[in-house]
């Protein structure tokens, strides 16, 4: 299967966690387009896969002119159909209202929310041509709030607001969206979590990230006369993990 002939998925975030697992998962029947933030990164992921190139971009700069933008413009002009758009990218800034920095509700906000409606406004010509289907990876975190996480919860908040505007305005256009709810995953961004909470590291409490790439499946798979508007998928028996 040649890479004019197969589907073509961009998956921003696809160089670690849930986004380089669902890549990976892709590779095998769909060309991939693997964002990441640095060459280097980029490359490591595609270089394994059957079918795949790069999209470098530091999705904190949306800036006009910026890092996102001369991205975006590299790579729109060669994509004439895109079947598959997964935002997988994202930051976890932790802290309080009271002591977190503003630059960590500037940079949650930015990469978690702007950066998330540039690139799908930049797709949507390719998304239409395709009939396509965006999956946004969300959070539980943006189902419920959760104390000392203000930013983090903020900005998955309103990207499921996004997600829920794009679908509808979508609709006519044939284009399905997806919002993905994972609870906690083992990934490098749950230890992050864990360190600041101060708890042992338990890998069984939370989700393999391969659950959550199934869970992402139900709505790839899905014929198209068909929406799965959203999945909400938690670890089973999940408990919090207690103090170190």
């Amino acid at each position: 299967m040649s890479a004019h002939s197969r589907p073509l998925a961009v998956v921003t975030g696809g160089t670690r966690g849930i986004g380089r697992a669902l890549a990976e998962d892709l590779a095998g029947t769909h060309h991939v387009v693997v964002g990441g933030r640095s060459a280097e990164s980029v490359a490591s992921v595609v270089d394994r896969l059957p079918s795949a190139e790069g999209f470098v971009a530091d999705l904190a700069d949306c800036s006009p002119g910026g890092s996102l933008e001369t991205a975006l413009e590299a790579l729109v002009p060669r994509l004439t159909r895109v079947d598959l758009l997964v935002h997988s990218a994202g930051v976890l800034r932790n802290g309080s209202v009271a002591d977190a920095p503003v630059a960590d509700w500037t940079e949650s906000l930015t990469v978690n929310v702007t950066a998330v409606a540039a690139v799908t406004k930049a797709l949507l010509p390719a998304l239409r041509r395709a009939h396509g289907l965006v999956v946004t990876v969300n959070s539980g975190s943006g189902l419920t709030a959760s104390p000392s996480s203000g930013a983090y919860c903020a900005s998955k908040f309103a990207l499921r607001a996004l997600t829920d505007s794009l679908r509808q305005e979508e609709r006519e256009h044939g284009v399905r969206v997806t919002s993905l709810h994972p609870g906690r995953v083992d990934t490098d961004m749950q230890h992050e979590l864990v360190a600041f909470e101060g708890a042992e590291y338990d890998a069984s409490a939370y989700l393999d990230v391969q659950s959550v790439v199934r869970a992402a499946r139900l709505a790839i798979d899905a014929g198209e006369d068909a929406s799965i508007d959203m999945v909400s998928v938690r670890p089973r028996g999940w408990r919090p993990t207690a103090p170190a």
